[in-house]
């Protein structure tokens, strides 16, 4: 995995609405993410990060996995669009500063659809949690 890449090559997102930063890891199954909440982010209220800002997180990893493996097979990054989301937890707000390291895990695909856990964590500790459906656009 080439880490000097440009975040915005693998995901359909454009500024000001990008909610990761760096792939760091990236297989079949499973696409590890790191995002700094930063003080001009659109989705920042009174210095925290906002549920929907963790729940874009979560999305925007899959998204980034997605587009990784497109590019690998030398195909075009395809849009992806949230259908549902299920138990999504929120255990703590990330603050302005605050480095969010982001999994997701493949559960299953059927056709254009894919289910997907997530899980972001701050210094170890979880702060989020969901389970999410995502259509892939053709």
């Amino acid at each position: 995995m080439k880490q000097a890449e440009n975040i915005l090559s693998f995901i359909p997102q454009q500024s000001p609405f990008v909610m990761v930063d760096q792939i760091l890891f990236c297989d079949e199954s499973r696409t590890k993410t790191l995002f700094t909440i930063r003080e001009d982010n659109v989705l920042v209220f009174n210095g925290d990060f906002s549920e929907a800002g963790l729940m874009e997180n979560i999305a925007q990893t899959a998204a980034a996995g997605t587009g990784y493996t497109a590019k690998q097979d030398h195909k075009p990054v395809a849009a992806g669009y949230i259908g549902s989301v299920k138990n999504f937890e929120v255990f703590d707000l990330p603050k302005i500063g605050d480095e969010l390291h982001t999994e997701i895990k493949i559960e299953n695909q059927v056709f254009d659809m894919t289910v997907i856990s997530g899980t972001i964590k701050r210094n170890n500790e979880l702060i989020a949690q969901c389970e999410m459906n995502i259509f892939i656009s053709k």
